[in-house]
């Protein structure tokens, strides 16, 4: 098992593996407090992907990651994920806050 370095290549590989073979396949997160390293898997028995790391931006990014796992699971393999990725794009943008003069 050979740990991917890049973040958009472990995504994409690891959203082809789901489509491939949704009901074998399985994805895990583990998550290291003494090393302060999380490591996610997916895996359908026939082939691993692996990312590790150790910072904490990247806890978003696997939370964008869970999202499309779950659309893919509720939705079925040949779901639309530009959904997914676009929700959150709209929750990113600030609030207006009001506490200005009314013009």
């Amino acid at each position: 098992m050979v740990y991917i370095t890049s973040w958009d290549e472990f995504v994409d590989r690891s959203v082809q593996l789901f489509r491939a073979d949704p009901d074998s396949s399985r994805y895990v997160m583990k998550y290291r407090h003494s090393d302060g390293k999380l490591v996610l898997k997916v895996t359908d028995n026939k082939e691993c992907l692996k990312f590790k790391t150790d910072q904490a931006q990247d806890a978003k990014k696997m939370e964008k990651l869970n999202n499309i796992f779950f659309a893919l699971m509720a939705r079925g393999p040949d779901a639309d994920l530009s959904e997914v990725t676009g929700k959150e794009q709209m929750e990113a943008q600030p609030a207006k806050k009001g506490r200005g003069r009314k013009q």
